[in-house]
């Protein structure tokens, strides 16, 4: 049952993840949004996501993963429900900070919930992206069925993605799981330990960086296709069955992987192949190739995320810090999407063919995030 609560958690997330990117070539077009717009409505989620994730940490402390759970995938509900009404670019950001907010509370406690799954056969970091792989099957759905089987039809896809939450949310509602501490762990004192820890340092740094590649691609790279003359419902379809296809599968493979493979060659691995596919994904307009590019941008990017996170919570568990460590790692990867954000919409401008030169700042950052991975101890 506490598996698959937190699947269903996690693969909630994995929808809404690539909502934005999604749904924002339609809201552009109906409410004449720029990209520069665009940047500040990413901005808005990436912010919310900060904000649910850091809070997130001392909620589960003092009332418990449940509630953290079912009151995220509540957030989400709200949210969509403020997008299908919302009327302009105000309205709309606002939508996305509170659908943020839950986003990043559920990342949280999902992989709060799954420091608590117990299976015999997957341990360690392999637990991460063996439920991680729900969030590359959500990250697939969303883009697909919004551009085969909803036509492009914002309102419906959003009632189904809210269809989706409710069902999570009733199953986490009837899932057993641990108790609250009673005590914040989230305290001055620990903090204080906590960042000057040189693991969470790097590790957070690395998931900043890793944060604002994935979610870059994942709010921009329909966008820009579209910018490239490839039709709509194919550049849906190559952020669905490329990039989101390539993350899942990327996350089954790895899971053997990390039996005879350090978690540290992993991420070195994924960070180097991150910036040569991401780099040559923007070099093309065909659509054909364009989709093999960004499938295998997708395989590299997939162990990032939850192998990094699998690592803080491995490394803080004995001091019974990981769900705080948790929290502090993944608001710092949301700040990546802060930055990034408006800083990919402040080149394109008012231009969204200038996308293809803002979109360089992933393969930068995939550079970047190899070498903090080397810095990164053995652990």
């Amino acid at each position: 049952m506490l598996l698959i609560a937190d699947i269903l958690g996690i693969f909630t997330y994995g929808m809404i993840a690539a909502m934005l990117g999604t749904i924002l070539p339609e809201l552009s077009r109906r409410f004449q949004l720029t990209p520069n717009q665009n940047g500040k409505i990413g901005m808005m989620q990436a912010i919310g996501l900060m904000f649910g994730g850091f809070f997130a940490g001392p909620l589960l402390d003092l009332q418990g993963k449940k509630v953290g759970m079912l009151l995220s995938l509540a957030l989400i509900g709200l949210a969509l429900i403020g997008l299908r009404s919302a009327k302009g670019f105000v309205p709309i950001a606002f939508a996305m900070f509170v659908l943020g907010t839950g986003g990043g509370a559920l990342v949280t406690s999902a992989f709060a919930v799954a420091n608590d799954i117990q299976v015999s056969w997957l341990q360690g970091a392999a637990v991460f992206n063996a439920v991680n792989l729900f969030f590359g099957l959500g990250g697939l759905v969303t883009p697909l069925i919004a551009a085969r089987l909803f036509r492009n039809d914002v309102p419906k896809l959003l009632l189904f993605a809210m269809t989706v939450a409710f069902v999570a949310l009733v199953f986490n509602a009837a899932t057993e799981m641990a108790p609250p501490s009673g005590k914040v762990s989230f305290q001055a004192e620990q903090v204080s330990s906590l960042i000057t820890s040189p693991v969470l340092l790097l590790l957070s740094f690395a998931l900043f960086l890793y944060v604002a590649c994935e979610v870059g691609v994942w709010n921009w790279l329909a966008r820009h296709l579209i910018a490239q003359g490839v039709p709509d419902a194919k550049a849906l379809t190559i952020l669905s069955l490329g990039f989101a296809l390539g993350l899942l599968l990327g996350r089954v493979a790895v899971v053997p992987v990390l039996g005879s493979v350090t978690p540290k060659m992993v991420l070195l691995g994924a960070a180097v192949l991150m910036a040569v596919t991401t780099y040559i994904m923007l070099q093309t307009a065909n659509a054909s190739m364009a989709w093999v590019l960004v499938f295998l941008a997708g395989i590299a990017m997939a162990p990032v995320f939850p192998t990094a996170l699998g690592l803080v919570g491995t490394a803080f568990k004995p001091a019974g810090l990981d769900a705080t460590a948790t929290g502090v790692a993944s608001t710092c990867g949301w700040l990546g999407l802060v930055v990034s954000s408006p800083i990919i919409g402040g080149i394109a401008g008012e231009d969204p063919k200038r996308l293809k030169k803002a979109l360089l700042l992933l393969p930068a950052a995939s550079l970047i995030l190899a070498a903090v991975i080397v810095a990164l101890p053995q652990l």
